[in-house]
Formats: structure tokens, C-alpha cells, sequence
């Protein structure tokens, strides 16, 4: 019976499963900055306003 075959093989799934976590934690920051850089491009967007102001002030609701 080889005992040491299956430690070795516990210790290279351990490394694997950190180098998983490793690429996922990669992932998260790379998702975080495009939503950050998303965010900040749609602040700058302005507002779309009518050149006159009445326009859209009253709304008809039917009850």
C-alpha cells in the first residue's frame, strides 16, 4: 500500500484549490474596476433637459 501517492496528491489539490481562489480573487478586483470605471463615465453623462421648462411638468393620471 503507498501511503505517501495519496499525501502527495492532498497537497497538489491544496495547491490547485489556492491557485483557484488565487484567479477568482484576480477576477473580483478586474470586475470591480470596470464597474468603478462604468460608474464614474455614467456621472459624467448630463441630464437631458428640455429647453422649455413646462414641458413635462404636468402628467396626466387617469384613476
Amino acid at each position: 500500500m503507498d501511503i505517501q501517492g495519496s499525501g502527495a496528491s492532498g497537497t497538489s489539490g491544496a495547491s490547485l484549490e489556492l491557485a483557484s481562489l488565487k484567479l477568482a480573487k484576480g477576477q473580483q478586483e478586474q470586475e470591480g474596476k470596470a464597474t468603478l470605471q462604468l460608474l464614474e463615465a455614467a456621472a459624467d453623462v448630463p441630464k437631458p433637459s428640455s429647453a422649455n421648462p413646462a414641458i413635462g411638468a404636468n402628467i396626466d393620471t387617469y384613476a
